[in-house]
């Protein structure tokens, strides 16, 4: 009996393992096809309705880099099956540096294939960032259109249900609220259709998150949009945003004047916007900006600064005393500093 017990043991032993085995092997099979049909999934199109948007593809960018543009601009379902394509298709390195319009009605691969094939868009119209409304109407008048177009188009009235526009004091222009970008223009586009997609740039940089942010750092949403112009206006790497976001922060806190260079040039038409001579910040915003300088001033450095000087040689330096902020002037800004 002892016998006949060990053999059915190991047989109940033999059968578990066998059991086991079965069981991993479906696990696998059924993962990897839940795997494959999410991949096949993510390479359709976002949307069936058409929508384009002009995307510029750097020199040197990396397929990750590529994949987390086209994801973050609405264009394709995933990053991560974007990646997958091009390293499955050994495609990594025909992708083309340029600019493109790219619509979410396309499939990845339709997409790979433009980029391979360099079809670059043509016909289009830049707001350039770090410009004031009146620089940018000197553009579009460049690009063709009529100054009554122009005029037409930037009046502010026309936009006020825009979600981008809903904390923007009604009184007051579209300075600041045009987000720098690259659009397509065709004979038939209206410049009002450009204005539109710029704003709605503008509306998916200003996240709830975003907006939350900001408001916590003592601000309302207009303010956030004038001291990021005046960040944008003063340095020009994401992480010294960062920092100078902390700088303007923590010198409003204390009462203590802006003194920003970038806001001189808006003062020599309006004194109101001397930040060497007013308290707090401007009444509005100096130019448009980019997405780094909101995301600096809703997220600030966790430093103590309280100056900075930018030198010749484009670096920030900062420091926390006036005896500090001095001798750095002295040591890195001999030509470009100076009112």
């Amino acid at each position: 009996m002892k016998f006949a017990d060990g053999k059915i043991k190991r047989n109940n032993k033999k059968l578990m393992v066998i059991t086991l085995v079965v069981i991993l092997i479906v696990g696998l099979v059924v993962s990897a096809f839940v795997v494959r049909k999410t991949y096949n999934e993510n390479l359709k199109p976002l949307s069936t309705t058409s929508k384009t948007h002009v995307i510029t593809i750097q020199p040197g960018s990396t397929t990750a880099q590529i994949a987390e543009s086209l994801k973050s601009r609405g264009v394709i379902k995933s990053d991560w099956a974007f990646e997958w394509y091009v390293r499955n298709s050994q495609t990594k390195d025909e992708l083309k540096a340029g600019t493109y319009v790219f619509d979410q009605n396309q499939t990845v691969q339709e997409i790979v294939e433009i980029m391979i094939n360099g079809k670059v868009a043509t016909d289009l119209i830049t707001i350039l960032p770090g410009k004031t409304l009146e620089e940018t109407k000197t553009a579009l008048l460049k690009a063709g259109y009529s100054g009554q177009e122009v005029e037409s188009a930037l009046e502010p009235s026309q936009y006020a249900k825009h979600p981008a526009l809903t904390d923007k004091p009604k009184d007051v222009t579209l300075e600041g609220y045009l987000y720098p970008e690259t659009f397509q223009k065709t004979s038939e586009t209206t410049l009002k259709e450009i204005i539109t997609l710029s704003l709605d740039e503008m509306e998916r940089v200003l996240t709830n998150e975003v907006r939350q942010a900001i408001s916590k750092q003592g601000l309302t949403l207009h303010e956030g949009i004038t001291l990021a112009s005046v960040i944008e206006g003063e340095v020009g790497t994401p992480e010294d945003r960062n920092q100078v976001a902390q700088v303007f922060l923590k010198r409003l806190k204390e009462g203590i004047r802006l003194e920003s260079n970038a806001t001189d040039d808006y003062a020599k038409k309006n004194p109101a916007y001397d930040s060497y001579k007013i308290d707090g910040l401007p009444p509005g915003p100096i130019s448009n900006f980019t997405e780094s300088s909101i995301n600096a001033v809703a997220s600030p450095s966790k430093t103590d600064w309280l100056f900075f000087v930018t030198g010749d040689n484009g670096q920030t330096h900062f420091s926390k005393t006036i005896e500090e902020h001095d001798a750095l002037i002295k040591q890195y800004c001999t030509t470009l500093c100076g009112r």
